[in-house]
């Protein structure tokens, strides 16, 4: 599961077709100098992605709106379970957003199906903070050349919130937040079909994991690098004990994330709601982005020495990996098999040579 793919030339020729078709369907979303709410998502499927829709196929109030954004499966030969992960849930954290995007690009489902959303809160990606020094760009050197992915924002952007922020964000299941929060994806799970543009793309997140019958979920972030959630695994209550032996074997790899079991009292977060609401095992995952650091300025967000950009989006992967096979051992209802880069592929050759 976890050794880096390698396609046939008779696998490819098989496929070919149906990613052509898919190249197409994405080409306004690759041109970096394009306009419009879909610039810097330049993703180019691989041969494992069988099809695309948008996240409105499963809320069409969402289509034409900057909440839209594309839903990329891969589906194995073999039935099997179905999982599910999330980048970009907050755009500045772009570990996540890049090993969704490796996921889309390089993964093949041989059982079951993958479901993938490189940028989860599209309106988020379209702005980037830079009054406190963050990058509005990275640049990596990938097979094809150099690729520019944007470096979002944490929230919503406020011109398509529709509405000024509060004085105070009460989340309906009582949690309070400061005002802005209404427009964090990640604080108004499980959302609402006539809410605000945020919470309208957290309801349709739901609506998929419910109508797809997803087994697990996982929503990818990151935190400053002196944050306490840096190196974490966050877990919903009835998905801990396999959180465990998946950390268990990840230290025995040499890669140590601390586990967190989802609060009953801080409501809106993803791995709470999701895990509430729909059948699925909800799992958040944090690496630590020298971008969030309180001190930022102009940070290196892809070189940094002590974090940089492969090694958290390997200990992304490693982390899904490693609760999958998790799953594997312990649950006997699960059955999904997947190639994809691993931590050790991108500490050999780096985060571009695994895009296509």
């Amino acid at each position: 599961m976890s050794a880096m793919v390698h396609v046939s030339r008779k696998r490819w020729g098989a496929r070919t077709g149906a990613w052509v078709l898919l190249l197409a369907l994405v080409a306004p979303l690759a041109a970096a100098a394009g306009s419009g709410p879909y610039v810097g998502h330049d993703i180019r499927p691989g041969v494992g992605v069988t099809r695309m829709v948008w996240l409105s196929e499963y809320h069409p109030p969402l289509r034409g709106t900057p909440g839209d954004t594309p839903v990329y499966i891969l589906e194995g030969s073999q039935p099997g379970s179905t999982v599910f992960v999330a980048g970009g849930t907050h755009g500045n954290e772009i570990a996540g957003v890049m090993a969704a995007t490796v996921l889309v690009e390089k993964a093949v489902v041989t059982q079951g199906r993958l479901i993938v959303i490189p940028r989860a809160n599209n309106s988020a990606s379209t702005y980037a903070e830079v009054e406190y020094g963050d990058p509005e760009w990275i640049w990596l050197v990938t097979p094809s050349g150099p690729r520019a992915f944007r470096y979002g924002a944490r929230r919503t952007h406020p011109d398509h919130h529709g509405t000024p922020d509060p004085a105070v964000y009460v989340h309906p299941k009582g949690s309070t937040f400061e005002g802005y929060e209404i427009r964090n994806l990640d604080r108004v799970h499980p959302g609402r079909p006539d809410g605000t543009l945020t919470e309208q793309v957290s309801y349709a997140m739901v609506e998929l994991i419910r109508r797809e019958n997803v087994h697990v979920a996982f929503d990818l972030h990151e935190a400053g690098p002196t944050s306490r959630l840096a190196n974490m695994l966050i877990s919903h209550p009835k998905g801990l004990e396999i959180g465990a032996l998946a950390l268990l074997n990840l230290e025995l790899e040499g890669i140590s994330m601390k586990l967190e079991h989802s609060s009953e009292d801080f409501r809106g977060l993803s791995h709470r709601e999701w895990g509430d609401e729909t059948d699925a095992y909800a799992y958040l995952i944090e690496t630590p982005n020298p971008g969030q650091a309180p001190d930022r300025m102009n940070p290196d967000v892809v070189g940094d020495p002590e974090a940089p950009l492969w090694k958290r989006v390997g200990t992304q992967l490693a982390t899904i990996r490693s609760v999958l096979e998790a799953f594997t051992m312990a649950d006997p209802s699960f059955a999904f098999e997947y190639t994809a880069p691993d931590y050790a592929d991108l500490e050999a050759r780096g985060l571009g040579a695994h895009l296509n």
